[in-house]
């Protein structure tokens, strides 16, 4: 194991101990999870329930009761998850410790990466944006981040953590909403966890060649800079399965995974979600 990995398990399990909890069990709902900004709840409840976050209803569980919300980067510091169906309801509210991110500068990339500006660029980086808009609004039935989810890659190294306020070419820019990790090119990528592939695009401006995979609920993992992608939209991968390759394509200054997650338009850390 790499030290900059060893460093990121260290530090997951730091806010493991600081969010992490096992809600007390009763009127049938129970909570687990890393309860972080960046993190998530595990739940299970009365199947099919109706799952509210704060009010909102957003999601349902599954048959078998289970689901997952996420919390963005910038969540509050409580939120209240209540379940209902059939007349009953459970209500609990959790406290989320705030996450440790770093300022992250990256000089040299070219400027129609950071500042487009061209009208032809501006208007594919659109039509772009709608497509990968209308795969994250997938919503497949199904549980599969019930087990946890596995790294996409064997070995490597974190080049950049999750949630690192960035400086692109001196310039300030959004949060970095992946961890990147840094591999040969050509490094099988595999499925964390079983799931349905809702975008499999080889050849994005922003980011290179770009794999969307729904793993239940609208818990969508992306798969940015690929040099190969070797599944395509509306196919079922099985944990484990290859889903391309390492490459740097899109704005990437040299080879590595950037490893992104969604539940419903939250921004979350994939890395609090592995069993390892």
């Amino acid at each position: 194991m790499t030290p900059d990995r060893r460093a990121l398990l260290a530090g997951a399990a730091a806010l493991a101990a600081a969010g992490a909890a096992r809600a007390r069990p009763a009127d049938d709902l129970e909570l687990t999870g890393r309860l972080v900004q960046g993190g998530h709840a595990l739940g299970r409840t009365w199947p099919r329930a109706l799952v509210f976050v704060d009010g909102e209803a957003l999601a349902a569980a599954s048959a078998g009761g289970r689901f997952i919300v996420g919390f963005d980067r910038d969540a509050p510091s409580s939120v209240e998850i209540e379940t209902r169906a059939h007349g009953r309801s459970a209500r609990r509210t959790l406290a989320i410790a705030p996450g440790d991110f770093p300022v992250t500068r990256i000089d040299g990339l070219p400027p129609a990466t950071v500042t487009p500006s061209d009208p032809a660029l501006l208007a594919r980086i659109a039509r772009e944006a709608a497509l990968k808009g209308e795969a994250f609004a997938s919503r497949l039935d199904a549980d599969h981040f019930r087990d946890g989810f596995d790294w996409p890659l064997e070995a490597f190294r974190v080049s950049s953590r999750w949630g690192a306020r960035r400086v692109l070419n001196g310039t300030p820019a959004r949060p970095h909403y992946g961890v990147d990790l840094a591999a040969p090119a050509g490094t099988v990528i595999r499925a964390p966890a079983a799931g349905r592939v809702v975008l499999a695009e080889p050849d994005l401006h922003f980011e290179g060649g770009l794999t969307l995979v729904d793993h239940g609920q609208g818990l969508i993992t992306a798969y940015l800079h690929q040099s190969r992608l070797e599944v395509r939209a509306g196919q079922d991968v099985r944990r484990g399965d290859s889903l391309g390759r390492v490459g740097m394509s899109g704005r990437a200054t040299g080879p590595h995974l950037c490893w992104r997650m969604k539940w419903r338009n939250r921004n979350m850390d994939p890395s609090l979600l592995t069993r390892t």
